[in-house]
């Protein structure tokens, strides 16, 4: 029979293996999945995952959606280490764009040269405002952090619904629910000629750097992996858990908020009902398939925006609902939760029955 035993130690192959055994997994999966919709699947496949890489355009698109997923991830890379099971990116999100495009419509007339800075600090304070809500209830009230941020996350979505159908909508909008087109001196510039790759995915990269220099160079990222590996010890040295979370729930709010500004002041250049796609839920996936690591978190926001690029593809070229997508993204995580189990557990074999 099967059991399952407890290791004495983390494998550490397992932790590296494990990514790459869920995206393998998936991929089967995915396999199977469009061969019971009627798909080729080695077709379906190919349009998914190398068609977005196939020309300069596309791997373009694929750096300005990976933009605000590594945002986001970085932040959440940081929480999760620290024990603050922060859900709410996708709702840090929408309250940056929402209070950035605020600021970037009250600029629309003037030609400071701070608009687009101060346009970009609103979003960021967006975000963390957003994030300090629960944050309070969480470490005031012991509240759930998971639901409380789940919940901030639709406040945040039909806060930005009711105002681009009201406050924030284009007068001379036809009554089409959007803000007026913001001016240029709100606008994130582009960084190549012929090419929609802004400034914010330089962010996206800077923000992952300083990441990593927190966590494995500060005292205060001692501290955060501390507390991820033993949350007692970390109590027992004296480090102060409130704090703590305070600070990496603010920065990762900053850190979305900035991601939802820099959708609008960058390709889309207005403030719109369906700012995010799901950046903000996605993200998770790219935390934890990055290893909870700033770095490790570029190359799977690279493969979450690949999909999401084949997504887009794949529904175009192959009429793959884009239903499916989604599922192959939360069947990626399914996997690699599931791999991950085995960091801390093995399995064994025995041909002795137990009663």
């Amino acid at each position: 029979m099967i059991l399952i035993q407890a290791r004495t130690e983390p494998s550490n192959t397992m932790k590296f293996v494990s990514p790459l055994l869920a995206v393998t997994l998936t991929l089967i999966f995915g396999g199977i999945l469009f061969t019971a919709i009627g798909k080729s699947p080695v077709q379906a496949l190919q349009v998914l995952l190398i068609a977005p890489l196939s020309d300069a355009y596309n791997i373009g698109e694929m750096f300005v959606k990976m933009g605000p997923l590594l945002l986001c991830a970085v932040g959440l890379s940081l929480c999760y280490r620290a024990n603050m099971w922060n859900i709410g990116a996708e709702g840090q999100l929408l309250a940056g764009a929402l209070g950035g495009s605020a600021a970037a419509l009250y600029f629309i007339e003037s030609e400071s040269i701070f608009a687009l800075p101060l346009t970009l600090i609103a979003g960021m304070l967006s975000g963390m405002i957003c994030a300090a809500i629960p944050t309070y209830l969480k470490l005031r009230f012991n509240s759930n952090l998971i639901l409380t941020t789940i919940m901030f996350n639709y406040i945040a979505l039909y806060l930005l619904i009711w105002s681009v159908h009201g406050p924030l909508r284009d007068p001379q909008g036809y009554g089409f629910p959007e803000s007026a087109l913001f001016a240029d001196n709100t606008l994130l510039p582009t960084l190549f000629e012929d090419s929609r790759i802004h400034l914010g995915v330089l962010f996206a990269l800077i923000a992952s750097v300083i990441g990593w220099f927190i966590l494995t160079k500060t005292h205060l990222g001692f501290q955060v992996r501390v507390f991820g590996a033993d949350e007692s010890a970390a109590k027992y040295a004296g480090f102060k858990g409130n704090k703590l979370g305070w600070l990496v729930m603010l920065f990762a709010g900053a850190l979305a908020g900035l991601a939802g500004v820099s959708e609008t002041t960058g390709p889309i250049g207005q403030l719109v009902p369906n700012v995010s796609p799901g950046y903000g839920y996605s993200a998770i996936i790219v935390a934890y398939l990055g290893r909870l690591h700033p770095i490790g978190a570029i190359i799977a926001a690279v493969f979450m925006a690949v999909l999401y690029m084949g997504g887009d593809l794949a529904q175009i070229e192959m009429g793959i609902p884009v239903a499916v997508v989604s599922m192959f993204q939360g069947v990626l995580l399914f996997f690699l939760l599931a791999c991950d189990f085995f960091i801390n557990n093995r399995l064994t074999f025995t041909n002795q029955a137990t009663n």
